[in-house]
């Protein structure tokens, strides 16, 4: 028990604890969004060209989303079990948990591996709807993004290894690698090199493969508190099984993301002004994502220090990492909400430098997106931090119908009849606050069942933020 004593997920105070561990998995998740926003920022001023480019990469970004969908999904049940694993002083179930962690990892990319050789090239087209330049486009695009996808799918499975035993710092700086990386090389490859957007595919997954190597080193070097046995590489069923308890929710919930980015490109696409919805609606989305990461990675500090604490049966810091955890969600998000509605032009004008005709029209249409989607996030964070809270507490069904609520049920038909409108690139935008307010509102009632039947109500969490 000396161990346990000593470690900090279980002896330091929950609010400080929360915010120490959260800020760097809120940079690290972050990160991840400025792949994407790099990519589009060059590919989009890139020349003529630009605006092609940018609806390829709109197009291929479900697949995108999927891949990290997958990945950190597995990671969420990777995390949790590490966590209450070592919450519980079980160091054997631990080692195990990390070998089947890499397994699982090998097994994801093969399939990403064959989607790309094989599936690519038919879901561009699926969307591109004859325009055979951006088919093109997108299919390259794609293809090199899911063949050497293991990077992006190792770093989710290291990086979950770092921040179960509270080392999230180590985590941010492998991420902070290869987005530096993905940069430098996103201008090198497409401009001087003229590379085009296969040129800002490699330059994303050299980025990925760069931080995967970063978290490996880091931890094999630094992560003691797990072992590192061949043997435990071995799929166990058990093991398995009890990842994807509650791994299998969070992909599931992480994959809505891809499921609400195709669907919603479908229905624009039946929309008057098709391009300049999709375009604009592609753009917007890869900008929103710095809120949505962030809320993410908040949620998933609730998911390491609750998991470990419920583990232990800490009751009180128990309910205290609940209320510290969603409170912290909708700061940020209120923060991040408060940034955007002030510099929501100067954002879309990153991605309109150089775009030629129809600039101006898309540099409109996102900045106006910004604003009025943005009066949303407050609500997304509240339904996202209710997802960690529930997946930490062994729920699985409930993250996930949140997730198909804020980002299907509640959003297609909102999307679908703005679309009717004569202004539709004025109005369909509301369909994304309304879905997250609606949310907002399960999600608060789910959370008030749960804690009605997993905790005493004669115990209550300290108030001062040390507790």
């Amino acid at each position: 028990m000396k161990e346990i004593k000593q470690n900090k997920m279980s002896s330091a105070p929950v609010g400080r604890l929360i915010l120490g561990m959260g800020l760097p998995m809120i940079v690290s998740m972050i990160l991840q969004a400025v792949y994407n926003i790099v990519d589009t920022a060059f590919v989009i001023n890139m020349g003529e060209e630009g605006a092609l480019g940018n609806l390829a990469l709109t197009y291929a970004f479900p697949i995108q989303l999927l891949i990290i969908a997958v990945g950190v999904g597995t990671g969420v049940g990777l995390n949790a079990l590490l966590s209450k694993s070592l919450g519980e002083n079980d160091r054997e179930k631990a080692d195990r948990t990390v070998g089947n962690g890499i397994f699982l990892g090998l097994v994801i990319y093969l399939v990403f591996l064959l989607f790309g050789l094989f599936g690519a090239k038919p879901f561009i087209a699926m969307q591109a709807r004859g325009n055979e330049r951006v088919a093109e486009m997108g299919a390259e695009y794609l293809t090199i993004c899911c063949c050497f996808s293991f990077g992006a799918i190792g770093f989710t499975i290291y990086e979950r290894f770092l921040q179960s035993t509270g080392k999230t710092m180590f985590s941010t700086v492998s991420q902070i690698s290869g987005a530096a990386a993905n940069i430098l090389l996103d201008y090198v490859f497409i401009y001087p090199l003229r590379m085009g957007v296969a040129g800002a595919a490699w330059a994303t997954v050299i980025g990925q493969i760069l931080s995967l190597a970063v978290a490996m080193l880091f931890h094999y070097l630094a992560n003691k508190e797990l072992g590192n046995r061949l043997k435990a590489l071995v799929p166990s069923g058990k093991i398995i099984k009890e990842i994807y308890h509650i791994g299998l929710s969070a992909a599931l919930m992480q994959g809505m993301l891809s499921v609400m980015m195709l669907g919603v490109n479908l229905i624009l696409g039946t929309a008057e002004n098709a391009s300049l919805l999709q375009g604009s609606f592609g753009v917007y989305y890869k900008i929103m994502q710095f809120a949505l990461f962030a809320c993410f990675g908040l949620s998933n500090t609730i998911i390491s220090v609750l998991s470990y604490n419920f583990g232990m049966g800490d009751e009180a810091r128990s309910r205290a990492c609940i209320k510290w955890g969603i409170l912290f969600t909708v700061a940020a998000a209120a923060v991040i909400t408060a940034l955007f509605e002030s510099l929501a032009s100067p954002l879309a004008h990153l991605f309109g430098m150089a775009s030629g005709e129809g600039g101006e029209a898309l540099i409109r249409t996102v900045a106006l997106a910004v604003r009025i989607a943005s009066i949303g996030y407050v609500f997304m964070a509240l339904s996202i931090a209710v997802q960690g809270v529930l997946q930490a507490l062994g729920y699985a069904f409930f993250p996930l119908l949140i997730s198909c609520l804020r980002l299907a049920v509640f959003v297609f038909p909102a999307v679908w009849l703005f679309t009717l409108a004569p202004d539709a690139a004025e109005l369909v935008w509301w369909a994304f606050p309304i879905a997250e307010a609606l949310t907002a509102a399960v999600s608060f009632v789910m959370l008030a069942g749960v804690m009605r039947k997993k905790f005493s109500p004669r115990v209550s969490a300290p108030l001062p933020l040390a507790a």
